[in-house]
C-alpha cells in the first residue's frame, strides 16, 4: 500500500505541470506514493488566493517567464513551443474533467495528462475541442468517447467543485501546487523537496498555526 498521498493542484494549461510531468511522475514511482490529481478552475480560484494569470502581468515578466520556459524545456529535454497555436486555450476545465474522469476510475489519468499538455503545448493542437480531447485519449489506448461524456457527470461535477473550494481553502495560488502531510509546495522546480520529503527528510520549515491547520483540514 502507498506510504504516502500526494495531492497535485493545477490546470490543463500549465507548462510547469507539462515540464514537470515525467519527474512527478518518477518520484511518484520511486517512493511507491499514490498521486491524486486535482485539477481546478485557475481563474475562480486565483480571485481568492491572490494568483495572477500570465496575460495580466507586466510585460517584463511576461518575457521572463518565456525565457523561464525555454531555459526547463531545455534543461529537462521535455519540447515546448514558446507560443503554441492555442494557448491560452479558450477553456481548459474540460480536459481537467476528462483528466479526473479517468482517475476515478483507475485509469492511468497522469499518462493522459501529460498527454493532453503535450497536445497543447509541444503538438499544436486545440485540447478545447472535445473531438481533439477524445482522439488524444484514445492514442494513450483510453476509452475516449466514454471519458468525453464523463466530464459533465454529477460525480465529475462534484468533485471539480470540492477540487476547486478545497484549492481556495487550503490557500493554492498557482499550478502545479502539491500537498502532501504537512508539505506544501508550489512550482515543479521544487520537486526536489518532494523527493526528499517522501524519502522521510524534514524539508518543510515551520508553518505557521494557520498553515498547519489549513494543511491538516
Amino acid at each position: 500500500m502507498p506510504a504516502h498521498t500526494v495531492e497535485c493542484f493545477y490546470s490543463l494549461s500549465s507548462p510547469w505541470m507539462y515540464l514537470g510531468g515525467p519527474q512527478l511522475t518518477e518520484i511518484i514511482r520511486r517512493h511507491n506514493a499514490k498521486l491524486l490529481l486535482r485539477p481546478y478552475d485557475f481563474r475562480l480560484v486565483i480571485k481568492h488566493t491572490g494568483g495572477i494569470p500570465l496575460r495580466s502581468r507586466p510585460e517584463p515578466r511576461q518575457d521572463y517567464h518565456a525565457l523561464e520556459l525555454d531555459r526547463w524545456s531545455r534543461h529537462l529535454g521535455v519540447p515546448l513551443k514558446l507560443k503554441p497555436a492555442h494557448y491560452p486555450p479558450t477553456d481548459q476545465r474540460p480536459a481537467g474533467r476528462m483528466v479526473m474522469a479517468a482517475q476515478q476510475r483507475g485509469m492511468d489519468a497522469m499518462a493522459l495528462s501529460h498527454a493532453i499538455l503535450r497536445a497543447l503545448w509541444a503538438e499544436e493542437r486545440d485540447i478545447a475541442d472535445p473531438h481533439e480531447r477524445v482522439k488524444i485519449a484514445d492514442e494513450m489506448g483510453l476509452p475516449g468517447q466514454h471519458l468525453q461524456a464523463a466530464e459533465d457527470s454529477a460525480s465529475i461535477s462534484a468533485e471539480w467543485e470540492k477540487n476547486n473550494q478545497d484549492a481556495i481553502a487550503k490557500g493554492v495560488f498557482g499550478a502545479p501546487t502539491f500537498l502532501c502531510g504537512d508539505l506544501f509546495l508550489w512550482g515543479q522546480d521544487r520537486l526536489f523537496f518532494l523527493d526528499e520529503h517522501l524519502a522521510g527528510q524534514q524539508v518543510q520549515s515551520a508553518p505557521s498555526a494557520k498553515i498547519r491547520k489549513l494543511r491538516a483540514s
